[in-house]
């Protein structure tokens, strides 16, 4: 790193937005994704056989179309969209049109089945599905300074920051809409319009359908106070360095999404956790019958390692604290009780 490219003040969307994008940056790296963290996709096939029958939920409501899309956004290297097609019943495969969007390369040996994609396609019907997606969506961070004005967080590409200019415009209307900050000093909040207007343009892809997004998340009933930006590398979290040296993540005001997605999908919106959508699609975690191991052990060990996998996706403290924003497209709530 030069000191002519560390020195240049920005704020944290233009910077991360190189760092995770630009030539070299994190996400055009070969490893992918799962080279950094564990998502669900990444921490049992439970996960994209619950995404499947959610699919085929989806596939009834819209009476079983001649072609039913499947869209996942921010694909990774295409885990999520394979495994949803390996737990398809064979008539719903048959009617399926899977997309991988993605802005990496498309991985050597993918199913070719799969069409890889810089952008969702548009007019589908079906289930958009984005998995720690709006997460990196690079937004600006705000802070309050000690004379209670909220400005603009500029940061090198060393990580250093400073303050710069007062928020204003649409992003102050934002933050008094959805992130209300009071005037005391050292208080952050991210500015979480661009995943509003990017989320509302993926919700659009849908001619009718369902949208999910999955995500670190909080409403606006419980904001954290210094906000939630980060980074991670190999696994671990990280002080947050716009180099391209490591992920760089902050929780999503997935209410704000939702709200600013419904002229295109005024059917309706849902949030929950995810142990409870996984729950509502047959993930449990329950372990199997003690009886079981006596009389089938092989099957009971399967049994107890698939509990355990059901455990980490809907464990409280982790996993299952994970957000779910179901948005509707002209079908009926597909996870109704």
């Amino acid at each position: 790193m030069t000191e002519q490219t560390s020195g240049r003040w920005q704020g944290w969307r233009t910077a991360a937005g190189a760092a995770l994008y630009g030539p070299g940056g994190f996400y055009r790296r070969p490893e992918g994704p799962a080279g950094h963290f564990r998502t669900s996709v990444h921490a049992s096939p439970l996960f994209a056989e619950a995404v499947a029958r959610l699919l085929c939920h989806v596939d009834r409501a819209l009476d079983r179309p001649e072609s039913l899309a499947f869209v996942d956004m921010a694909a990774g290297r295409g885990e999520l969209v394979g495994g949803v097609l390996a737990a398809l019943p064979a008539e719903v495969l048959a009617r399926t049109r899977a997309y991988a969007v993605e802005i990496a390369d498309r991985p050597e040996g993918l199913d070719g089945r799969i069409e890889w994609l810089g952008e969702p396609p548009r007019g589908v019907t079906g289930l958009l599905f984005a998995n720690e997606w709006l997460d990196n969506v690079p937004v600006d961070v705000a802070e309050v300074d000690p004379a209670g004005v909220v400005r603009r967080v500029l940061v090198r590409q060393d990580g250093a920051e400073r303050l710069g200019e007062p928020v204003g415009g649409a992003e102050a209307r934002w933050l008094d809409r959805w992130w209300p900050l009071p005037p005391e000093g050292g208080l952050r909040a991210e500015i979480g319009l661009p995943r509003d207007e990017a989320w509302a343009d993926a919700v659009a892809a849908l001619d009718r359908g369902l949208a999910v997004a999955v995500d670190y998340a909080h409403t606006l009933d419980a904001r954290p106070a210094f906000g939630t930006l980060t980074g991670f590398r190999a696994g671990r979290e990280t002080r947050p360095v716009p180099d391209g040296s490591c992920d760089i993540t902050a929780h999503v005001a997935l209410d704000a999404c939702a709200a600013h997605a419904t002229a295109h999908a005024p059917s309706g919106a849902r949030l929950l956790r995810q142990r409870d959508a996984l729950r509502a699609l047959g993930i449990t975690g329950a372990r199997p019958a003690l009886a079981l191991a006596s009389t089938q052990p092989a099957a009971y060990v399967r049994a107890l390692a698939t509990a355990g996998e059901a455990a980490e996706l809907t464990a409280e403290g982790g996993l299952g604290d994970f957000g779910w924003l179901l948005q509707r497209v002209g079908i009926p709530d597909v996870l109704a009780e």
